[in-house]
């Protein structure tokens, strides 16, 4: 049976994809409740996003449960449309999620995995992820703007025609993820990243996550002067004035979320 766990520790929510036997992506996992929750919680300021296990993130869609039901019949209309547009939101919802979200890919990445991946803020891999797009492979298409967030154009072009999938040292090289470290090690270099995250001031990571996410598709003039008017805004907080008495007094900030 799908589940989709949580464990929160010290500010840290650790969510982790379970379906075997290759995580194929599931509605079962319930995406949009949980991350909504998480980004309402005082007890939560990061997240990490994971696959259960030490072999696969998510494998994307079920294709042999979509080949079984072939024989069906149609769909009802409207269903496809349905189904897409709930699919899609799993996706925003992580993207849009009020704290930073960390993907901790133990595994493949492909198809709708690819696309999980993609909407965290940033990756730290193991020495087994792949990342890839296999649509092409069993008549689907889709995730290829998810892939350009991490890859660019051409090698977006790339894996869209072929399949090919692109290893974790390759991420590593073109920009994708940050760290690549040994399997064992993954979970524990990804809480080392949450808890520095853990650590700020929770309003003002709140803005940052916020800004960052309106600011992307921006020009710089636009953009700047965005975060210009939210800086305006945090600075007014009491986290913030704490944070720059705790800088002037060589002390840790106490902060308290306003």
């Amino acid at each position: 049976m799908a589940e989709l766990r949580v464990e929160i520790s010290d500010y840290i929510a650790v969510v982790t994809m379970d379906n075997p036997p290759v995580n194929a992506f599931s509605m079962d996992w319930n995406f949009q409740e949980t991350f909504d929750e998480l980004g309402d919680r005082d007890d939560v300021r990061v997240a990490i996003l994971t696959g259960a296990g030490d072999r696969i993130f998510c494998a994307g869609a079920d294709v042999r449960r979509a080949a079984a039901n072939l024989d069906a019949g149609p769909p009802r209309p409207g269903e496809g449309t349905t189904s897409s547009r709930r699919s899609r939101e799993n996706f925003y919802v992580v993207t849009e999620c009020a704290v930073p979200v960390i993907g901790a890919i133990n595994g493949p990445a492909l198809g709708a995995g690819l696309a999980l991946a993609a909407s965290c803020d940033y990756l730290i891999a193991s020495e087994r992820a792949v990342f890839g797009l296999p649509e092409i492979d069993v008549g689907l298409l889709g995730g290829a703007r998810h892939f350009m967030r991490l890859f660019g154009n051409q090698q977006t072009r790339r894996a869209n025609f072929t399949g090919i999938r692109l290893d974790a040292q390759e991420a590593y090289r073109l920009g994708a993820v940050i760290k690549v470290v040994p399997p064992e090690q993954l979970m524990e270099v990804a809480l080392e990243e949450a808890r520095i995250i853990a650590s700020k001031m929770p309003v003002g990571i709140k803005m940052a996550k916020a800004a960052l996410n309106m600011i992307e598709d921006m020009d710089l003039r636009n953009g700047y002067r965005f975060e210009q008017t939210q800086t305006a805004i945090l600075v007014k907080t009491e986290d913030a004035q704490e944070a720059k008495r705790a800088f002037a007094e060589k002390r840790p900030p106490v902060f308290r979320g306003r």
